[in-house]
């Protein structure tokens, strides 16, 4: 063979293995088989690229083919360790179907998502992961009916035809509650992230069913909170103890929430666990190396990951969205040292 052109094309691959230009492209594409195109020829065609140098343009193939093979992800806040941890675990197992991931960041706003959608579809991405703002649905709403693969996380919507993955944020709280009553606490503050979504609802359903069996009607004076954020544990935190001083626990409904939380509470003189319990819904690696560690019901947050990715490339592969649309992944309560039981005194 003679010596490789400085740029070599599909033209030169073809006459140096002395086959016609679409019997290299098939043998390059992998659909020798399909083709009936010999084992010996289809490998005399790879032969011959790599000696040249050759590669297919991806660009082109997309057109030729109509995939891009790009998958893309959208999520509130990648400061957020939930979210980044999700967003890692998608793109891995994606990765493994030989999907490449395009991420974005919508800053927790729904404008913003919007817009991050419509820019990620007009690059041509093949299917979407979302984790939403959570208080508007429409615009995924409308991807959904244009038949293109969608998969919500996390902040779900209720009587939704989408494919959704979320966490049982019911029955955590219940457990998490059900501790809290045990060790005799009643006047618990609840420091909760963004109110209508639904996380935020179904966490205030499960703790509202608890008190209920005990014979306690949620306070809502005793609820503070407007985002999933350390500034708004730390600002709730303060209002509800300053507020009401004879609160012996707080239920906060994400980690975040928790750190601004305990914050709060070494300003304003509290001791975890001794003069207050705190328990938070999420769970991150440190959780537990803290000066007081703290108890959380953790979130499988990898299988809400692989079970997005696995959803979303399962249509991608059947060309139809899975018969079962709502996805409930099971949470693990992890008792740690910042519950502590009410003085009698």
């Amino acid at each position: 063979m003679g010596k490789a052109p400085a740029n070599s094309t599909l033209s030169d691959v073809a006459r140096e293995a002395n086959v016609s230009v679409s019997t290299a492209s098939r043998a390059l594409n992998g659909l020798a088989e399909k083709y009936r195109i010999s084992a010996s020829t289809a490998q005399l065609v790879q032969e011959t690229a790599d000696k040249l140098g050759f590669r297919p343009s991806q660009v082109a193939r997309s057109l030729r083919l109509k995939r891009t093979g790009l998958l893309g992800i959208v999520v509130p806040d990648l400061a957020n360790p939930f979210f980044s941890s999700i967003a890692r675990s998608v793109t891995v197992s994606a990765e493994a179907e030989g999907y490449s991931a395009l991420l974005a960041d919508s800053g927790g706003l729904v404008d913003k998502e919007r817009q991050l959608i419509e820019q990620l579809t007009d690059r041509s991405v093949e299917a979407l992961v979302v984790c939403p703002v959570g208080l508007e649905f429409d615009h995924l709403e409308k991807i959904h009916q244009q038949k293109v693969p969608l998969v919500i996380v996390d902040r779900c919507k209720s009587q939704s035809q989408m494919v959704q993955v979320t966490s049982d944020h019911t029955t955590g709280t219940q457990q998490a509650m059900q501790l809290l009553l045990d060790n005799g606490h009643r006047k618990i503050g609840v420091l909760q992230g963004i109110a209508g979504t639904l996380p935020c609802d179904q966490r205030l359903l499960g703790m509202k069913q608890a008190l209920a069996d005990v014979g306690v009607v949620l306070d809502p004076t005793l609820v503070d909170g407007d985002q999933f954020t350390y500034e708004s544990g730390y600002r709730s935190a303060r209002n509800l103890l300053t507020n009401h001083p004879s609160i012996t626990a707080l239920f906060a409904m994400s980690t975040p929430n928790a750190f601004g939380a305990y914050q709060a509470a070494i300003e304003l003189g509290r001791r975890v666990p001794e003069d207050l319990s705190l328990v938070c819904f999420d769970d991150v690696a440190f959780a537990d190396f803290m000066q007081v560690p703290l108890t959380t019901v953790a979130q499988d947050v990898p299988e809400l990951g692989r079970r997005a990715a696995s959803l979303v490339t399962q249509q991608l592969r059947d060309g139809k969205a899975p018969r079962q649309k709502m996805h409930t992944i099971p949470v693990t309560l992890l008792q740690r040292a910042s519950v502590g039981k009410v003085s009698s005194s």
